[in-house]
Order: structure tokens, then C-alpha cells, then sequence
């Protein structure tokens, strides 16, 4: 991927586009949030905003996990297709940071979620967003078992995760 395809204009690496892809194209993700020793997910309806490399969801904030974004910004999550095929599997697990939508971030973050998710124009919906800083995408479609990485704070957009796996690609790396 060129230097060009990981940057937005506001200085923001972009994750690799097949896991753009399919942040894309799911809609269902779980958030993970914790509470001292106590972890907790939930399943949010998600809208993918790409130029800010952030998912923006809807939850109330007496929800149990919602009170717990306010105690621990940090937050884990996934992103997976069903599938019984083990050829097919794909997926992402993401960490990141979790704020209430506000300002002129509110209404990009509405405009994206209304445009995925039209019919909550008719809802009271609370926005919020996960500033994306760490994926980890599974495709097996790429070789089994095969892992693209990317983190917000690599120069490359990559990340190691500890065994030796870069965020590259098996075509990337031939």
C-alpha cells in the first residue's frame, strides 16, 4: 500500500484496504469494556467511518457498558463473519478509544450512522465513536489462519503481534 492510500488529509494512516473492506461491508460489532477485574461485551450496530478510520454506534449511556466507557475510554472488540466453512472465516479484532460523539464530529458521525442505518432517524440515538488504534484481521481466504495487522502508531500502519507476524500480506511479502 502506498504512503499516499494509508494517509488522509488529516495525517490519519489507514488501515490496509482489505480490512477497510470489511469494516466496510459488516454492520454488528462487540465492545468489550471492563470495570477494575470485571470485562463486559456488548453487541453494537455499527456505521464505518473510513477518512477517520472509527466506527460510530449507538448505545444509551445507562447501559452497563456505557457507563463503563466513562470509567475506561480504552476498549476491545470484534468484527466476524459467520461461517461453519473454515476456508471462509474472517474477522477482525480491534482495540481503541471510545468517546461520545460531539460537535462537528457529531454530525459526520450521524450522517454516517443514519446513512447505514436510516430508519434510526426515527430513534433517540446517543453516538458514539471508537477511535480505531490497533487490527488484527483473520482471512482465511488468504491462507489458513493468515493475519494482517495494522496499528495507529507504526509508521508503516503495521504491527508485530508478537510472534513475528507483520501486518503484510503473503503477496506483500514475496
Amino acid at each position: 500500500m502506498s504512503t499516499r492510500e494509508r494517509e488522509e488529509s488529516d495525517g490519519r494512516r489507514l488501515p490496509e484496504k482489505r480490512i477497510r473492506s470489511l469494516l466496510r461491508k459488516h454492520h454488528l460489532l462487540t465492545v468489550c469494556t471492563t470495570d477494575g477485574d470485571e470485562p463486559w461485551c456488548a453487541s453494537c450496530f455499527y456505521a464505518y467511518m473510513e477518512s477517520e478510520n472509527a466506527l460510530v454506534f449507538t448505545t444509551d449511556v445507562d447501559t452497563r457498558h456505557g457507563r463503563e466507557f466513562g470509567l475506561n475510554s480504552l476498549v476491545a472488540g470484534t468484527i466476524a463473519l459467520e461461517t461453519r466453512i473454515p476456508g471462509k472465516i474472517r474477522g477482525v479484532q480491534f482495540q481503541g478509544r471510545v468517546s461520545v460523539a460531539g460537535g462537528e464530529r457529531l454530525k459526520r458521525a450521524r450522517r454516517s450512522y443514519l446513512k447505514r442505518f436510516p430508519y434510526a432517524v426515527a430513534m433517540d440515538i446517543y453516538l458514539w465513536i471508537i477511535d480505531i488504534t490497533f487490527l488484527k484481521l483473520t482471512d482465511n481466504r488468504l491462507g489458513f489462519g493468515k493475519k494482517l495487522l495494522w496499528r495507529a502508531d507504526d509508521p508503516q500502519g503495521e504491527a508485530d503481534d508478537g510472534a513475528g507476524n507483520r501486518g503484510k500480506s503473503k503477496e506483500e511479502e514475496s
